[in-house]
């Protein structure tokens, strides 16, 4: 089964309509690149409403289709969410993004909740810096080995 064919019936198991202008919103955002824009939806479903879109990107962003991407220029982009409940490494260099779900945060979400009384439902965090083919393409001779041998330490 295809990528669109379980989620046309994923959006049907939960009772929503699946409309012509939804399928031409999901062509648009499976053919899309790693990560995309609303706009970029827009512009590969023509005829569908700016609305339509919004709606659908949302709808799916709450079944776990699609994630946020929150870029660090503040512009807010999507990609393809197969990970379930996970975060994103961003490089500054080369806009390349990493899926990680190793995030314990859930110390920090209790105690922020204890402190401020406040109930916490979720949390969103990106980490932004330089992937390793970034850094090992700006590095001298001598950098190149110490990027090789902290890589090979891990």
């Amino acid at each position: 089964m295809s990528d669109r064919e379980l989620i046309v019936k994923h959006l049907g198991l939960r009772g929503h309509r699946v409309t012509g202008s939804r399928r031409r919103v999901l062509d648009a955002l499976l053919a899309a690149p790693a990560h995309f824009t609303v706009d970029d939806v827009l512009q590969r479903a023509p005829g569908v409403g700016r609305a339509t879109v919004f709606r659908t990107m949302k709808l799916l962003q709450d079944m776990n289709v699609v994630c946020r991407v929150l870029m660090e220029d503040g512009s807010l982009h999507y990609r393809l969410s197969t990970t379930g409940h996970h975060h994103h490494l961003l490089c500054r260099h080369c806009g390349r993004i990493e899926d990680f779900v190793n995030c314990d945060v859930s110390a920090l979400v209790t105690e922020l909740s204890s402190n401020t009384e406040f109930e916490i439902e979720g949390h969103w965090l990106e980490v932004y810096g330089r992937c390793q083919s970034c850094r090992a393409r700006s590095a001298g001779p001598a950098d190149k080995r110490a990027i090789g041998s902290a890589a090979d330490v891990g």
